[in-house]
């Protein structure tokens, strides 16, 4: 496995992170003992669930340098899982990651689009479930209001005033 990037250390950039039981989170903040018995899913485990959000990374060449990009997709996947129709405030406040080379724009694009492509119909049926249903156990978070701006991250090396990030 080598999707997931070690960045910080503390949490902030958001390159490490991965789903535990379908949230989510830094890995970087957990330790082994923390996650023993739980559900945790790298890059390279997403289902077909998350292929919306992967189709919509690719068509829109969100990429630059890449090493940021598996934590995005894990926290795009797990935004649009857990809310189907997000709005500009909901990505601000739930996409925290970093991108050193501000593709911020282009990150916020593929979640919308992926929203639009009819993933959200998919991921909603999907947390219809009955109760007791393995897809009914779902978490739910909301993360700290934080904001998804290349200005906000000016500090980590991201994007120029002006310059579109490609």
């Amino acid at each position: 496995l080598c999707g997931t990037k070690y960045g910080c250390g503390i949490g902030l950039c958001g390159s490490c992170t991965v789903h535990i039981d379908d949230r989510a989170v830094r890995a970087c903040l957990v330790t082994v003992s923390e996650v023993s018995g739980k559900a945790v899913t790298t890059i390279e485990g997403l289902g077909p669930d998350s292929a919306a959000v992967q189709q919509a990374w690719r068509e829109l060449e969100v990429p630059q340098c890449g090493y940021c990009q598996p934590g995005m997709i894990m926290a795009g996947v797990a935004l649009v899982r857990e809310n189907p129709s997000p709005s500009n405030a909901d990505i601000d406040t739930a996409i925290t990651n970093i991108c050193r080379c501000g593709t911020y724009n282009r990150v916020r694009q593929a979640i919308l689009a992926a929203a639009r492509s009819g993933e959200a119909s998919e991921v909603g049926a999907a947390q219809a479930e009955p109760p007791g249903s393995p897809g009914s156990q779902r978490p739910r978070r909301r993360r700290a209001a934080g904001g998804f701006s290349p200005a906000r991250h000016a500090h980590a090396g991201g994007g120029t005033p002006g310059h579109p990030g490609r």
